[in-house]
């Protein structure tokens, strides 16, 4: 986990104050509403559809357990019992009273926490892969760098009033686990052919009203040279982006007009006079910062450890979580562990104030005092030797955190939606859970195998509908809620879009929808072939053609 220094602490702690003097003058009626707004959302206050929401920053996913301790306490006191981890590995507060988010904001400064960028037209939470440092197939932590983007970022005078909101993801690993095709910048952490570490930079990625993946506008630039290239990129943007049409304000919209190969001579040409600049990274600079990370050391441990393969070979159930839930760890003998926030019942991505000291006792007792959240709305017990797996899993089981559905249907990515969301065109929770009650049977999830089942409740894809193995999209239909289907989604390192396989459905019919889908998938799926990989092969039409007849089939039976 990364350490504040003093100024990191400073900074946090001024912003607090001056934050806490701005409201109090717009509670006061010296500020009007659209001054205090740009105010608000830099300072990641909303107002929803029933009350304002706050979304605290977890950069890079990364939490440490008097963080969690904190997020239980502002929820028991100043919100109704909870907290939602949201898809940009941020923390969200649905209830907070306006008057006293500034207190909420000075708690969190006692744990280096803030909102700071979480919303507005500037550069947002830097993600990454909740795995970060620990994953077996990691390349490089990415870490580190995520932190220097979100250094340098923050407060940037130059990108604080973007066209639009702008996001940034890093990736180490061999496999993508950050989605940094979907963003507006993906950095991507490679080697040249002379072993030299640098970055393979994206740009023009996003989701939403127009989802478009990012493009690649360089193969390598030196890891010295990233925030100059960054900042080019911004300068261009900045310079050419949209602020006559908020639809038309994201990168994405100004990359594909001008062409990648255009966006990309124009870059270079801004690069050109930023290169050596003041932002070039020093191998002094980078020490710094990772010195400020204080990993635990891990002495290899042995495998197989007789106790884990008892416990293995004793309890299926054990053994169905730990084939889903626990994933590979780059330290022998230690493995990570993923906490299923997709409890049948349970809004996806939501923990209770309980919960989250629960949570925090467990990464103190099991996983040196950190946690992760994903972008699939999880969290991550880093580092827990395999010995203690047996009881990670009996203690996560009594708090409803061990259901073994990772990366399974009832694993689904879900927006707040309607509920909360004044941008939501449908309610996306109640389609979720109807869902999770039909298919709640563990053994057909895990015959169904691997599938991504993502809900977003209006065209700004929070919930990541258009990568979805499945995505399902709320649309509004003459004041009435309806829900639009899409398949073939993906994110990783073979990221597409889905295509809509036709007119939408009623929130009543979604469930055998879905049912329609997955019974055609069964019935024509080759041997260990996952449901992406069937679509792939056989493409949309014939899942059309099940998915509508059946449809009528009902419609004619009612």
């Amino acid at each position: 986990m990364y350490q504040y220094d003093e100024y990191d602490q400073r900074i946090v702690d001024e912003r607090v104050v001056q934050f806490a003097d701005q409201t109090a003058r717009f509670l006061a009626g010296e500020l009007s509403e659209d001054e205090y707004r740009p105010l608000r959302l830099q300072n990641g206050l909303y107002i929803q559809r029933h009350a304002p929401m706050l979304r605290v920053a977890v950069p890079y996913g990364n939490l440490r357990s008097d963080q969690l301790r904190m997020f239980g306490h502002i929820a028991r006191t100043y919100d109704r019992g909870y907290g939602h981890f949201s898809t940009r590995q941020n923390v969200q507060f649905n209830w907070p009273r306006l008057e006293c988010v500034p207190e909420i904001l000075g708690l969190l400064a006692t744990v280096q926490m803030h909102a700071i960028q979480t919303s507005g037209n500037c550069i947002r939470n830097v993600t990454s892969d909740p795995f970060a440092g620990v994953a077996a197939d990691e390349q490089f932590d990415p870490r580190p760098w995520c932190e220097i983007v979100r250094q340098w970022s923050t407060f940037h005078p130059e990108f604080a009033f973007l066209p639009r909101k702008f996001k940034l993801a890093v990736n180490g690993a061999a496999q993508d686990r950050a989605i940094i095709q979907a963003h507006d910048i993906g950095l991507d952490l490679v080697r040249d052919a002379d072993g030299n570490t640098g970055f393979r930079v994206l740009a023009g990625g996003g989701l939403g009203r127009t989802p478009i993946l990012g493009e690649e506008v360089s193969a390598f630039v030196p890891w010295q040279q990233i925030l100059n290239y960054c900042e080019a990129i911004l300068r261009v943007y900045n310079l050419h982006g949209r602020r006559d049409n908020a639809y038309k304000a994201r990168i994405k919209i100004l990359v594909k007009s001008l062409g990648v190969a255009e966006f990309a001579r124009q870059v270079e040409a801004e690069f050109a006079l930023m290169k050596d600049g003041p932002s070039t990274l020093t191998q002094a600079k980078m020490e710094r910062v990772a010195s400020r990370f204080n990993d635990p050391l891990l002495p290899e441990l042995p495998v197989n450890e007789a106790g884990h393969m008892a416990h293995l070979a004793g309890s299926k159930a054990f053994a169905n979580w730990v084939e889903r839930n626990v994933r590979a760890h780059k330290v022998q003998g230690y493995a990570n562990v993923v906490l299923s926030l997709k409890k049948s019942g349970v809004a996806p991505g939501d923990v209770t104030a309980d919960q989250f000291d629960a949570i925090a006792g467990l990464a103190d007792q099991y996983a040196f005092g950190e946690v992760r959240s994903t972008h699939e709305q999880n969290l991550v017990l880093a580092s827990v030797r395999q010995a203690d797996l047996f009881a990670v899993w009996q203690k996560a089981r009594d708090l409803g955190l061990a259901t073994p559905n990772i990366g399974l249907l009832t694993d689904m990515i879900v927006c707040p939606g309607g509920d909360f969301c004044v941008l939501a065109n449908a309610k996306s929770i109640p389609i979720a859970k109807a869902i999770q009650q039909r298919f709640d049977d563990l053994d057909y999830l895990h015959d169904i195998g691997e599938i991504a089942l993502n809900i977003s409740g209006c065209m700004n894809a929070c919930g990541h509908h258009h990568v979805g193995h499945i995505g399902v999209l709320g649309v509004d239909k003459h004041g009435e809620e309806w829900y639009q289907v899409a398949i073939g989604g993906d994110q990783g390192n073979e990221a597409a879009l889905g295509k809509v396989i036709g007119p939408s459905f009623t929130a009543a019919e979604m469930p055998d929808v879905i049912g329609a889908l997955l019974g055609h998938y069964i019935d024509r799926r080759h041997e260990d072939e996952r449901f992406i990989d069937t679509v792939r092969r056989i493409g949309i039409e014939s899942f059309k053609t099940r998915v509508y007849a059946e449809r009528l089939e009902a419609m004619e039976v009612c």
